[in-house]
């Protein structure tokens, strides 16, 4: 089973069935600990593009320590906005495509429900 989280951060448990007989007894995996393997191309274009996005913030941070007009900064900020919001795309769509799909497959509704609050919070 492939699981995911990001960040350290302590977070309620999940409940994580296995295949097979143990199908019957799930047992908990804390938030903190769930990992995803990606393809080689997938942590390869995530990674490529958080590259840039950081490449972004430092030329943000530049343009206000060399006093750089104030709407030449927002624009560099709103790009960076935009490019963060294509990389959760990505991310997004990957994760419906492997965990919540395998996760339905399997007959369980975790992640969908998962999915779904992760959506909302995106949606503010």
């Amino acid at each position: 089973m492939q699981i995911e989280r990001s960040g350290a951060q302590a977070a309620p448990e999940i409940k994580s069935s296995k295949s097979g007989a143990d199908e019957a007894q799930a047992t908990k995996i804390p938030a903190c600990c769930r990992t995803k393997v990606r393809s080689e191309k997938e942590q390869k274009d995530l990674i490529n593009r958080l590259n840039r996005i950081e490449g972004q913030v430092r030329g943000i941070r530049r343009m206000l320590e060399e006093d750089a007009y104030c709407i030449d900064i927002i624009n560099q900020v709103a790009a960076a906005n935009a490019a963060l919001n294509s990389f959760t795309k990505v991310l997004l769509a990957n994760h419906i495509h492997t965990c919540v799909t395998e996760d339905v497959q399997a007959g369980n509704s975790e992640k969908v429900d998962e999915l779904v609050k992760t959506l909302q919070k995106l949606m503010k």
